[in-house]
């Protein structure tokens, strides 16, 4: 079970492209074995990683990021949510970080968008840790169509219904029932002001069009691979990540988590971080291949970096 104190900082704003991006950096109090990225999906925020992000900021530099129309990031019909744009956003504040070998985590969309980076950007990474990605067809529901062809109608529920729907969405990604404040943490920022058209915004923007863009190139992806999953995901079934397997490159090793479901970061945090640990014990002795870290880079240079101002619609 989660804890309910504090897991992450406080968000650091940083101007990508235009849009105000909500970033945090966990950093270890002693020395540092390397910088590891967590991406996460939707509708999700990087809250989702915070207490995997806790046990890797032991020794490790954890950076985050809300994906602009989540978490703390910008919101509004003016901020471009489609999964084209979060990867080129990646890649984008990779640079501006300072990163250009991280270790690199995702989920579910977060999985696309770290591909994509990679595939379609050129970012590169140290290694890649997939964990229940959307990356493969068939994926989205009657529900995502309904919504994109009826996005106005759904930002005009009544707050009770919008809240129901949102809370039955959600917890129908997991396999076990969790405690009320820990899905209240899921939903609160959809149903805070603002959050109800963001909802439906952000699901509307989502295409399978984005995704077979980096389907059709998982045979380049230039960095060693592992893939995570539940057993008990009921959004994406535990087939597609052996069909992912078999597209990547050198055959990855596929982690399956028992009695878990699609949101495997916050249903059981403690095995995630244990199969991470493992990976990144590894790292030292898998191949790696791109452009090495600008020397001398820190995390303060993500802060004096294009910090956007606060007020308007940023958070």
């Amino acid at each position: 079970m989660l804890t309910h104190e504090p897991l992450l900082p406080d968000p650091i704003p940083v101007d990508v492209g235009g849009t105000c991006v909500a970033t945090r950096v966990v950093e270890p109090a002693g020395p540092v074995r390397g910088d590891v990225v967590l991406c996460h999906g939707t509708p999700w925020s990087s809250q989702v990683w915070g207490r995997v992000a806790r046990e890797l900021g032991r020794d490790h530099r954890v950076f985050l990021w809300d994906m602009p129309g989540y978490g703390d990031s910008e919101k509004g019909p003016a901020v471009a949510t489609d999964l084209r744009s979060q990867m080129a956003r990646l890649a984008s504040l990779l640079r501006t970080w300072g990163l250009h070998h991280p270790h690199v985590v995702a989920h579910d969309i977060g999985g696309a968008v770290a591909l994509g980076a990679h595939l379609l950007h050129g970012a590169d990474y140290a290694d890649l840790f997939l964990w229940d990605v959307v990356t493969l067809d068939p994926w989205g529901s009657p529900f995502f169509r309904l919504v994109a062809g009826n996005t106005d109608v759904f930002a005009r529920l009544p707050p009770d219904l919008h809240a129901a729907l949102v809370t039955g969405y959600i917890t129908g990604a997991l396999s076990r029932e969790l405690p009320d404040r820990d899905v209240d943490a899921l939903v609160s920022p959809w149903t805070a002001p603002g959050g109800q058209a963001a909802f439906y915004l952000q699901i509307a923007a989502l295409s399978s069009a984005d995704t077979r863009a980096v389907a059709e190139r998982l045979g380049a992806t230039r960095c060693p691979t592992r893939i995570g999953w539940g057993r008990a995901d009921p959004w994406i079934p535990l087939g597609q990540a052996y069909e992912l397997r078999s597209r990547l490159p050198g055959d990855p090793d596929v982690v399956v988590l028992d009695d878990v479901g699609h949101l495997t970061p916050y249903e059981n945090p403690v095995a995630v971080a244990a199969a991470l640990r493992a990976w990144l014990t590894g790292a030292a002795d898998r191949p790696r291949a791109g452009r090495v870290r600008r020397p001398g880079a820190t995390s303060a240079d993500a802060t004096a970096i294009d910090v956007c101002a606060r007020g308007g619609s940023h958070p």
